[in-house]
């Protein structure tokens, strides 16, 4: 047997193991890309033309519409991409540094990290505990109250829960800040840091977009003055 005919008898598992490697690859690259898209959710509205077109094309709502309650967006924090930890610690093991786990929760429950608040531009040591733990909140960027006077009010049950725990729409914040918020609009309140405007308006508007949430004339108007000034 030549050489030549040995190499033509190998050739097919030569290529079955290729395409094993290759598809590995993919999957792996794949893998790396859901978890950056899930770990920094899209801010690409942040500056410019594109913000301003995107807050321009939002649907016109507002108004107070009776019967808002919290329970109507679900019974606290779920898990809504089924890893087996709440959005809560999802949300705090995404958005600080040097974090630890509680033993035995499978790296799910975040006992402590740090935080370097996006509304305040300061540094937050968090630890677990019943008197400190509020010191970083989770933020509804849009808040619940907000988004069910603009058009949550007549979703189903399980669309207000996923949208109460959609990590594009979450922050780990500082604690008095977001109790500041409460349930303001961008023309009520903004974060006190200047530099993070920009991000704030296009997290905010990138989540009505994608809800197909209305927004007043107050709000549109205080969303197009901050993007008319992003670079």
């Amino acid at each position: 047997m030549t050489a030549r005919t040995r190499g033509r008898r190998m050739g097919p598992a030569a290529l079955v193991v290729l395409a094993i490697v290759v598809a590995l690859s993919l999957w792996v690259a794949a893998r790396g890309q859901n978890a950056d898209a899930q770990g920094a959710p899209s801010e690409s509205w942040a500056g410019g033309s594109d913000l301003t077109s995107a807050v321009l094309a939002l649907p016109a709502a507002g108004g107070s519409v009776a019967g808002y309650e919290r329970d109507a967006f679900g019974d606290g924090w779920k898990d809504p991409d089924r890893n087996g930890c709440d959005a809560r610690n999802d949300i705090l093991a995404r958005d600080l540094t040097s974090v630890t786990f509680r033993p035995g929760t499978h790296d799910c429950v975040v006992t402590s990290g740090v935080l370097r608040d996006p509304y305040t531009a300061t540094v937050i040591d968090f630890v677990r505990g019943d008197s400190t733990s509020e010191l970083v909140q989770i933020d509804h960027v849009v808040p619940l109250s907000w988004a069910w006077n603009h058009g949550a009010a007549v979703w189903d049950d399980a669309t207000r829960e996923l949208f109460a725990n959609d990590p594009v729409n979450l922050l780990a914040v500082d604690g008095p800040t977001n109790s500041s918020k409460s349930d303001s609009g961008p023309a009520e309140w903004m974060p006190p840091d200047p530099s993070y405007h920009c991000a704030y308006a296009s997290r905010f508007t990138e989540v009505l977009t994608e809800y197909r949430l209305g927004i007043d004339d107050a709000d549109r108007a205080s969303l197009l003055d901050i993007a008319a000034a992003c670079a």
